[in-house]
């Protein structure tokens, strides 16, 4: 029996290989890659051209008082007479720094450990009651704030509150009890930042390893050992953005601080006192400004509040990069 003939080698090869594909379909296959790419592109410049403009625009209307005081002059300053033509920032800036860092010290405790205590101890039906009031928190308007911080925070605070720590004689608890002033301020805006710091903690927490958790308490650590050793320095990055988020929030607050911050342009030592920030005195004067003067002096005040607000993304980017080398160096 005769054995079937074999194809030729080059015949063989024609049949296993198969034909290329057109050039044009790999550039057909990445055309809608290639758009959203250019359409994110696109989007992300405008942010930085909307960001441009507004520096632009705030520079061309605050060059009259920044030419005529000098900027140095403008953020040493301690005046503000429009009567007179005297503006100086320093008041503003001091009550702004002020309030913020007692609301951020009030807050960060707080929220860190409500969102340690959400993620690594509660019970899911627990979880989900506290959870609500967060979310609440977070979409009440700031105006509803000042309200509840005038009819019920500032009389708490003028009566068994400020007394109290006024016997500690300590210089930043003195003065009258009056209610409103720098802490006042401090402790609603704790309040109005809390839900920010607790939300992005528990979601930069829920993303550690379990295997974390377990080796730490496979080695003999408690819990709180664990959460401390393995948990927090995942996390710190983190946490450490969602402080500097928070605390961009509490710089940029207008309506709650103004309604009881008291508004009086001093700088005092004790946070008993009355005093202004900068986004208030801008929401309280601009729609009456005296003169053009004035109103240049105010957007100096807005372009002030935006450079405070750069440098804050700047180092909050600084801190970030910081606590991301902190546990890689630690480790062995």
């Amino acid at each position: 029996m005769e054995s079937p003939s074999l194809l030729p080698a080059t015949e063989i090869a024609a049949v296993r290989e198969p034909e290329p594909a057109p050039e044009s379909a790999p550039a057909r296959a990445n055309l809608p890659d290639r758009a959203w790419a250019v359409l994110l592109t696109v989007l992300g410049l405008g942010v930085l051209l909307v960001a441009a403009l507004i520096v632009a625009e705030l520079s061309r209307i605050g060059a009259p008082a920044l030419g005529q005081v000098g900027v140095k002059d403008f953020v040493t300053r301690t005046t503000w007479d429009p009567t007179r033509d005297l503006f100086g920032a320093a008041p503003y800036i001091y009550g702004t720094l002020v309030t913020s860092a007692v609301g951020l010290v009030l807050a960060l405790p707080i929220s860190i450990g409500l969102a340690l205590f959400l993620t690594e101890m509660a019970k899911p039906s627990i979880r989900s009651i506290v959870s609500f009031p967060i979310g609440l928190l977070a979409g009440i308007p700031s105006v509803v704030f000042g309200l509840w911080g005038l009819f019920v925070l500032v009389p708490i605070l003028r009566k068994p509150v400020e007394p109290l720590l006024a016997k500690t004689h300590l210089p930043i608890f003195s003065g009258a009890p009056i209610g409103l002033g720098y802490l006042a301020a401090g402790v609603i805006l704790a309040i109005m930042i809390l839900p920010t710091i607790t939300s992005i903690a528990i979601e930069v927490l829920q993303t550690v390893p379990g295997s974390l958790r377990e080796a730490a308490l496979a080695l003999g650590a408690t819990r709180w050992e664990a959460i401390r050793m393995a948990v927090l320095p995942y996390a710190r990055a983190g946490i450490v953005g969602a402080t500097m988020l928070g605390l961009g929030r509490a710089l940029g607050e207008t309506m709650a601080v103004t309604m009881l911050i008291s508004n009086s342009p001093t700088i005092r030592a004790s946070l008993f006192a009355p005093g202004y920030s900068l986004p208030s005195v801008i929401a309280n004067e601009f729609a009456e400004a005296s003169g053009e003067l004035h109103t240049s002096a105010l957007a100096a005040l807005g372009l002030l509040l935006f450079a405070v607000t750069i440098l804050l993304n700047v180092a909050a980017r600084v801190l970030v990069r910081m606590s991301r080398r902190g546990p890689a160096r630690a480790r062995p």
